[in-house]
């Protein structure tokens, strides 16, 4: 895989200007930009992100997770990144982990289970930041979905909850084994909340890049994050590719509290994807917001303009999240009515691929690998 140098845009000149005031919002400081390598291959080669590894096969969030996801082809692996009461980041897809482990069964942690505010909601369970990392590992993982996901059930505590560390640890070791480079794709998790509690999640991670010789230009990771402040102030110490999340709905928790009355649907207008790109590199865009679903059908119609618009700005394009289960899917993708049954997961890649999107982010990567390939097969034939 090929890389280009893309330098990130400062904030400021005339277009730029016209395009935040578009916001009815002040532009972002012109502090100093860093010069980064995007991930945007040369050959414009999309890229399969294994989604919490591939947590259409195993629990999420697991090193089994992520080494099968490797195996079956992805290009990333990602880890979604919380902290621990001392401060160690930890693989899972929220601090609340109920859901995810068998806290619930350790009659030691029955007093922590708590309720709290987290990003503006009440969440009751237990919360990785009262552990230590040491209390942590003497819990297992579980299936998160399991009526969804019954067979991933059979490897219920089997596996502990990795550390950042221990998955860019697996992944170099995958990296020698195969041969190719593999990639890293962190989410930090509730960065605003992390700050408040003296916890925060980005110095660490940095640290953790750093340590494992991967805070440079070309190392093959990707930041993402549903917060801004945190990415534009990871712009100014990291040299890696940022990558702004924008759901359907809602807006990010950082501009919300802070009285910003942005929503991720005026982050993905022009103007709003000129002022991501002044900080980042790509967009995460849930997928429908590339190919929107008919509110009557429930089946995806023609692409939006969110992919050519974003690739004007300077931005990649990755989309979340494709999973081969038909509740997941557009009605076009469905096969049958059992929501939990496999859908064409291939044809609902292939259109994505076909709307132009630089990354995909699957439940199930060997899906969307092989989608890739007849994808890439075809046009070459067509060149």
């Amino acid at each position: 895989m090929t890389f280009r140098t893309l330098t990130r845009p400062l904030a400021g000149g005339a277009a730029m200007a016209t395009a935040i005031a578009a916001l009815g919002v002040p532009a972002a400081p012109a502090a100093t930009a860093l010069p980064v390598e995007s991930h945007r291959p040369s050959t414009t080669a999309p890229v399969v992100i294994g989604h919490r590894g591939a947590s259409g096969y195993r629990p999420e969030h697991t090193l089994a997770s992520y080494r099968l996801a490797i195996r079956l082809g992805a290009d990333y692996v990602e880890p979604d990144l919380v902290s621990t009461k001392d401060g160690v980041l930890v693989a899972r897809h929220e601090n609340e982990i109920s859901g995810t482990t068998d806290v619930a069964q350790h009659p030691e942690f029955a007093d922590r289970r708590t309720t709290k505010t987290i990003d503006g909601r009440p969440v009751t369970g237990w919360f990785t930041e009262d552990f230590t990392l040491a209390e942590l590992k003497t819990l297992r993982a579980v299936e998160r979905l399991p009526l969804v996901r019954p067979d991933n059930t059979r490897y219920d505590g089997m596996f502990e909850v990795p550390t950042l560390d221990e998955v860019l640890a697996l992944v170099r070791q995958e990296e020698r084994r195969t041969g190719r480079r593999i990639g890293v794709y962190p989410e930090t998790k509730h960065p605003s909340y992390f700050d408040g509690l003296g916890l925060s999640l980005e110095e660490p991670l940095v640290a953790a890049l750093r340590r494992h010789g991967l805070d440079r230009a070309g190392a093959g990771v990707f930041i993402q994050s549903f917060e801004t402040a945190n990415l534009r102030d990871l712009a100014q110490v990291t040299r890696v590719p940022l990558v702004q999340l924008v759901d359907a709905s809602g807006a990010p928790y950082d501009l919300a509290r802070a009285g910003d009355p942005r929503t991720y649907r005026d982050l993905t207008t022009p103007a709003g994807l000129a002022w991501i790109a002044t900080y980042a590199d790509g967009v995460g865009a849930h997928k429908d917001l590339v190919l929107p679903r008919d509110a009557v059908t429930g089946a995806t119609g023609e692409p939006s303009d969110l992919v050519p618009d974003a690739h004007d700005a300077g931005l990649l394009v990755h989309v979340w999240t494709l999973r081969d289960e038909n509740q997941f899917m557009a009605t076009n993708f469905r096969r049958g009515a059992d929501p939990n049954a496999k859908g064409d997961g291939y044809a609902e890649a292939t259109a994505f691929l076909d709307a132009g999107v630089d990354g995909i982010f699957s439940d199930h990567p060997d899906t969307t690998v092989m989608a890739l390939e007849d994808w890439l097969a075809a046009a070459d034939r067509s060149a």
